[in-house]
């Protein structure tokens, strides 16, 4: 690629590249994003660039090998959590809530936990098992959503994203 920005500009010297990996909560202060500087970028290069993106929310330096993973899981991660609010919402206006309703709850239950996982550093599982009690509401839902396979879902889907990003970057 380096090879390709010196040709374009018409230089001899070596191009700085740094790309990057953003999602769309960027547009609502709210990236998650990761950034591989190439081996031309001085660290001043990646601490300016790891500042920009950071004005836009989070982001993290990697390995430029990483970046297809970061597609499968942060790029593309937006489309799902859409997916699972709107799963949410449709679950509570089957139950008998209405729409708008619905979707309030299921969008700002979502912010919250994450919110909670982000601020407390306690593990995914862990804040599940607070919320979830023996025979209670919490487990019957957890065990219809594992034998739903969400789970695996989940995971399937961010590999299948990563590996079509590998194809796309060929």
């Amino acid at each position: 690629m380096a090879q390709w920005v010196q040709a374009g500009a018409g230089s001899s010297a070596p191009a700085k590249i740094v790309r990057v990996m953003p999602n769309t909560p960027a547009l609502v202060g709210e990236l998650a994003a990761a950034y591989a500087p190439n081996e031309h970028c001085t660290p001043a290069d990646a601490a300016l660039a790891g500042m920009m993106l950071g004005a836009l929310g989070t982001a993290f330096k990697v390995k430029e090998s990483d970046l297809d993973a970061v597609t499968g899981l942060s790029g593309s991660g937006p489309a799902y959590v859409f997916q699972f609010i709107e799963a949410l919402s449709d679950g509570g206006v089957r139950a008998g809530l209405p729409r708008d309703v619905a979707t309030a709850l299921a969008a700002k239950t979502v912010r919250g936990a994450a919110t909670m996982v982000l601020e407390t550093g306690k593990h995914p599982a862990e804040l599940k098992d607070q919320v979830t009690s023996p025979g209670g509401t919490t487990i019957a839902g957890v065990h219809a959503l594992e034998q739903g396979g969400m789970r695996a879902a989940v995971i399937n889907a961010v590999v299948a994203a990563t590996e079509r990003s590998k194809e796309l970057g060929k």
